[in-house]
Order: structure tokens, then sequence, then C-alpha cells
């Protein structure tokens, strides 16, 4: 196992180098100039240079990837070009948003998959599988942005049963806030529920043929017991696999479901930075999504050898 989880260590450092690399590169060439953004259409020639010197645009790329580097190992992502405020402080400040939805959607999704895949590969081929199936192709062709509207307007709007925009800190206020994210949260978990039921009961199918399973019917172990003890487990790891991808992909990139709520996490944080070509808090979200994939995904690494123990020997 230790030497299992040295060779995951191994491969996040360098992964993160060279996605630390591809961030500055990316964000350098993106058309706009953050000195003209900040200081407007009629700027002067040399009032633009004279910002960008001030801002360090005006050195060679490597020069400033080196400095942005050395920065960024202090654990300085530095500073707003909009606000002047910290970086660091701006990512983790919209995390702490973009979390707790993301987290809370994920694991319902993930609870509904795993009992609905499970259900649908013992009774596949019946009425009870191809509506479960149907459900999640459904699910699978929705919009998660489609989903929120409509969402808003039926049981926000409509019904009243929640609060449609705006956010409330869990410091302010427990119940409001948990109000704020019942609608963001279910419509998360929608659009990631049928990719996550379709694996599951994928998985279940194939663990359901293989012969220990069969071996387990034949002593006469009810269907409960065959699914806790001996398909559970080994159906769930490419399923476990996948909610480590689709978690961090979200932690990252619910910018359409924090725009349509009015959310202020991370995602709407990304959006509004590219919109002001604010390269410092661009490349920090970037850098911090990218540091929160790869951490999401060693811990699955990790997770997985208590369900598939071979893969440590891999």
């Amino acid at each position: 196992m230790t030497g299992y989880l040295i060779r995951r260590l191994g491969l996040a450092i360098p992964t993160l180098l060279l996605v630390a690399i591809a961030v500055f590169g990316m964000v350098r060439l993106a058309p706009g100039d953050p000195a003209q953004v900040l200081l407007g259409e009629s700027a002067s020639p040399a009032e633009i240079d004279a910002k960008r010197a001030q801002m360090g645009l005006d050195e060679p790329m490597p020069a400033q990837f080196l400095r942005w580097a050395g920065d960024v190992a202090n654990g300085d992502l530095g500073t707003s070009l909009l606000s002047g405020q910290p970086v660091t402080n701006l990512v983790l400040d919209r995390f702490a948003v973009s979390a707790p939805i993301v987290v809370a959607a994920v694991a319902l999704a993930l609870i509904i998959a795993v009992i609905g895949g499970l259900y649908a590969a013992l009774n596949r081929g019946r009425t009870i599988d191809i509506m479960i199936v149907t459900t999640a192709t459904i699910l699978l062709s929705i919009p998660a942005f489609w989903l929120g509207l409509m969402f808003m307007l039926f049981f926000g709007l409509k019904l009243g049963w929640a609060p449609v925009i705006g956010f409330v800190p869990f410091s302010e206020d427990p119940v409001a806030a948990l109000s704020y994210m019942v609608l963001p949260v279910i419509v998360l978990a929608l659009a990631e529920l049928g990719v996550l039921t379709r694996m599951m009961r994928a998985s279940a199918i194939e663990v359901l043929g293989l012969d220990y399973v069969l071996h387990a019917r034949a002593k006469g172990l009810d269907n409960d017991r065959v699914l806790g003890r001996h398909v559970f487990p080994n159906a769930f790891a490419p399923t476990l696999t996948l909610t480590g991808l689709l978690l961090a992909n979200l932690l990252g990139g619910i910018a359409v479901i924090e725009t349509v709520f009015t959310l202020p996490g991370l995602g709407r944080l990304m959006v509004d930075a590219v919109l002001a070509r604010d390269y410092p808090v661009i490349q920090g979200c970037l850098l911090f999504t990218a540091g929160i994939y790869i951490l999401v995904n060693l811990s699955v690494d990790l997770i997985y050898p208590l369900f598939d123990p071979k893969i440590v020997n891999a």
C-alpha cells in the first residue's frame, strides 16, 4: 500500500506543474489587454504602457512565469487587478460557497444511483429496469442550465417552495442558507444522476454474471445478502472512479448553475475574472481547481483498493 501511495503522489506533483505551465500560457494567449480593460478605451498608449509595466506584463513570459511560480510556491496566488484583494482569499471565500453545494449534490446523486443501478441490474429486462434506464437517459439529455431554469420557474416562482436567487452564508443563518442551497443541489444531482446510474447498473450486471455470485446464490443466500456482500463491493469501484471525476469537474465547473441561481461561487468568480481580463484571479482559480481535481482523484485512488485490492499490485 505504501508503494501504491508513493506512485500516486509521484504522478500528482509533475501533473500540477504541467497544469501551472498550461494555465499561465493559455491566460497570456487569450485576447484582450488587462491594462486596457482597467484604464478604459480613453487611455493613451503611454498610460497603457505604464500600467503594463506596473503590472509586470512588460516582462518576457518566462520571467513572468518564474515570478508567479515562486509566489505560488510560497502560497501567494497574487493580487486581483480589479479589486486589489489577495487572490488566495478570494478563491477560498468563493470555494466555501461552491464546495457544500457540489459535495451535497454528488452525495445525493451517488446514493440514488447506487440504489437505482443495483435494483435495475437485479431486475434486468423487466419494466422497472426499463423505467430506470429511460429516466437516466432522459436526465443525460437535459442541459443543466435548462433544468435549473425550469426548477426556478416551477418550484421557486410558481409554488414558492424555495428561494430562486441569492445566497446566505451558514455563519449568518443556517436555515436560510440551506433553503438557498436546495434547488441548486437538486439540479446538480439530477444532472449527474443519469451517468452514475447507468455506470452502476452496467457494473452490477457484469458482477451478477460472475461465478462467485452464482455460487453464493446456489448456497441459498437471498438477494439482499448477495447484493450487499458480493455485488455492491465489486460493482461500486468503477462508479467510485466516475464519482471522483464528476466531483472534481463540478467543483471547478459549476459556473452555469451559479450564474442561473446567482450564487457567488468559484465558477462565477472565474467567469467575472475572464470578462475583466484579471490574470491573477484567472490563474489562481484554474490552478486551485486543478489542485482540487488532483486531490480528489488521488483520494479516489487511495479508496479504490478497499473495493478492488488487486489494483495495489497493478
